[in-house]
Formats: structure tokens, sequence, C-alpha cells
């Protein structure tokens, strides 16, 4: 599914930033990214999600060259693909069920065609209760789950 061999990053004439990065994420499968402060957690995530290129090394993502992908094929590929960020990026002005449903609104489907699975998910992550509340009234691992909830509910390859 993604794919880095030998991946370098730099920005401008600076140090290099990532080096030498080769990874496998199979189809379907469930990852997590650990480790210090300052250790580049944030930009593999942003190369991953392709707001960045690499500036040596081989990206595939379904089976695509990350230096041939238009930008146009942008967003559908992004959508195959589930990230939590770090900061979980949940919208404060609306709801846990409207930030999880927020994916799904934007491409245009009516709400009645996904209540049940964004209802059904967010009970699964154990957020049933609190689906009609405000983020800043979460708990920071409340907001994760709801994070969490919003990268499946397209259900990502």
């Amino acid at each position: 599914m993604i794919r880095f061999e030998n991946v370098g990053l730099r920005y401008g004439m600076g140090p290099e930033i990532l080096r030498d990065i080769s990874l496998h994420i199979p189809e379907r499968s469930f990852q997590f990214l650990s480790g210090p402060s300052g250790a580049g957690k944030t930009t593999l995530l942003r190369l991953l999600f392709m707001s960045l290129k690499p500036t040596r090394g081989l990206i595939t993502i379904f089976g695509k060259d990350r230096s041939r992908i238009s930008r146009t094929e942008l967003p559908h590929l992004r959508r195959r693909i589930g990230v939590v960020f770090q900061d979980f990026r949940l919208l404060d002005h609306m709801t846990t069920y409207e930030n999880v449903a927020l994916p799904l609104r934007v491409r245009g489907r009516e709400e009645a065609s996904y209540r049940t699975d964004v209802t059904e998910l967010l009970k699964w992550v154990g957020l049933g209760e609190r689906m009609h509340v405000l983020p800043p009234v979460l708990s920071g691992g409340e907001k994760q789950r709801a994070a969490i909830a919003r990268a499946l509910i397209e259900q990502p390859e």
C-alpha cells in the first residue's frame, strides 16, 4: 500500500532532516509512530499524507510514484489513508458526531446515508454518550478517540 525507499528530506540548503527512511505499510494495517520530540514524526506523517515531497528517494502510494501524482489525484488518495494527527484537528464549533461525519459531508453524502455508521463507530470508540458534545469539553483521550473515529469513518485502505 505505502512504501518509502531511502527517502530523505531537507528544507532548502539546510541539513537533511530525514535520512534514508525505508518502510512498508501493508494494506488494511494499523500503524503508530512514536519517538522523542523533534525526531521527525510529524514530518514523516506529512510525507505519508502527501503534504510534503521528499528531496530524494521513492514514495509509492497504492502503486503510484508520489512524484507522479497530480494535484487533482491527491484528495482521492488521501481519502484512502486514515491519519490521526497529534493535535487531533477537531473543529471546536462542531459536535463530536459532526467532526466524525465531516469527511462524509465534504464528499456530498446525505446524513441519512451515514447516521448509523457514525453513531455505531462513536459507540465502538467509547464516545456514544459524548457524540453531541463540543471538543473543548472532551478530555484529551476522548479527543484522540474522536480523531481515530474520523480517520476510520471512510474505511481507509
